[in-house]
């Protein structure tokens, strides 16, 4: 009579995650991301410092060319340096994404018996506070220069979740680029190329008819532009118009087009 030899074999880890546990998980990962910057506060140096120097210089600088007075600027300059604000910020969701790679911590992750959305989810959940910083620094600039909106604290509420929503969809591009390109750096580097041109070439800090007319073209079909009016319509009257809703077709469009691409390319990475 032969024994048989029992053969050792490797825990095989499902894949067959369900609802509850990926949210676990998700939050779990999320929290991660929030004792990262914990631990190194310079993560926030972007969100910080950029809503407080480009307010100080482009108020005091341009506000008498502009419209005659820093005090008659602030209505238009403001919401212009509140959409740049937070799409500049979205950018980071990319490039730690590609840092987090780079430092082999996605090899590690796909040891866990964890979903494998769920880094990608924590880190674009995570993201909300710096999106929250940012907002929240723009505004107090604002009122220590002397804008107070007049629509109330009700519209700047509106603006600010306005804004938070355009960059929490900002970053689907961002987490895309994270996910195929090889560097951090080339992550930033060609996302600062799209977005100089999105943010300058666009009616945040000027108005459009002092634009030559081959660009008047091109601001009034930029979504920033869209943006920031929209803004500016929710904060100094109160109102919510053509503007808001165009601007939500374009984030709309952003999601299903990037949020697909973002999701396959990360399934061939995780």
């Amino acid at each position: 009579m032969t024994t048989m030899t029992p053969i050792a074999t490797r825990p095989v880890i499902s894949k067959h995650i369900g609802l509850g546990t990926t949210l676990r998980n998700t939050l779990t990962m999320a929290y991660r991301a929030l004792l990262k910057i914990k631990h190194t506060p310079d993560q926030l140096v972007d969100v910080m410092l950029q809503p407080i120097l480009f307010t100080l210089m482009f108020a005091f600088i341009f506000g008498g060319a502009i419209a005659g007075s820093m005090g008659d600027y602030l209505p238009t300059l403001i919401p212009g340096i509140l959409a740049q604000t937070v799409i500049m910020a979205s950018v980071t969701t990319g490039v730690s994404m590609r840092e987090d790679m780079e430092k082999g911590v996605f090899n590690r992750f796909k040891s866990l018996p964890i979903a494998r959305i769920a880094p990608l989810a924590g880190a674009l959940i995570t993201d909300f506070v710096r999106y929250a910083i940012a907002i929240s620094l723009t505004f107090l600039m604002g009122f220590i220069l002397g804008y107070f909106p007049a629509a109330g604290a009700l519209w700047i509420l509106g603006a600010g979740l306005l804004a938070m929503l355009t960059a929490w969809c900002m970053s689907w591009i961002f987490a895309w680029l994270g996910l195929i390109m090889r560097t951090a750096q080339s992550v930033s580097g060609l996302s600062m190329m799209i977005l100089m041109p999105l943010t300058f070439l666009s009616n945040a800090f000027v108005p459009v008819d002092t634009l030559p007319w081959f660009l008047q073209g091109f601001v009034g079909v930029n979504p920033v532009s869209h943006l920031v009016a929209a803004m500016r319509e929710m904060l100094n009257f109160g109102i919510i118009g053509a503007d808001f809703w165009w601007t939500l077709v374009g984030l709309a469009a952003i999601v299903a087009i990037f949020a697909p691409l973002t999701l396959r390319a990360y399934k061939r990475t995780a």
